[in-house]
């Protein structure tokens, strides 16, 4: 089973190897913050669950499943954030609470979070109508557009 911290790691593998085509270590501890030696050990980690290939010196790849998992933490991350920015949370703060929801959030309540947010971009009115009662809802009038 994952643990939150797997998650960022693998999620974090998956964002550089679709950037870059590679993920380094130092690459990995520096988007992080982290020691490369902490890096290391996650690697070791990931390499033992098979979610990744880890040669000491030799580089990182990502096992199937690694793939899989790492591409659903990157589509679960851009889903919070998509819902915050409806809610009309601001982007220092949508940064800083993704990473707190995503890891603490059921499959269950994350698929209806998603499916909230295909219907606001399926239904750009609806969204709209959104926009405006919360703006009424809070006084404040630069929130009735999304």
């Amino acid at each position: 089973m994952l643990t939150p911290s797997m998650e960022d790691y693998l999620e974090k593998i998956y964002e550089l190897m679709a950037e870059k085509g590679y993920a380094r270590v130092s690459d990995i501890a520096s988007s992080l913050s982290v020691q490369p030696s902490s890096v290391t050990k996650m690697l070791q980690k990931l390499d033992e669950n098979q979610y990744v290939t880890y040669e000491k010196y030799r580089g990182i790849l990502l096992t199937p499943r690694g793939q899989r998992l790492g591409k659903l933490m990157k589509e679960r991350h851009h889903m919070l954030e998509a819902f915050l920015r409806i809610l009309g949370v601001s982007e220092e703060v949508i940064q800083k609470d993704v990473e707190g929801i995503e890891h603490h959030v059921s499959p269950s309540t994350l698929s209806s979070l998603q499916a909230l947010v295909l219907f606001f971009e399926d239904q750009p009115q609806a969204l709209l109508d959104f926009c405006r009662f919360r703006a009424d809802v809070e006084g404040d009038p630069d929130k009735a557009e999304p």
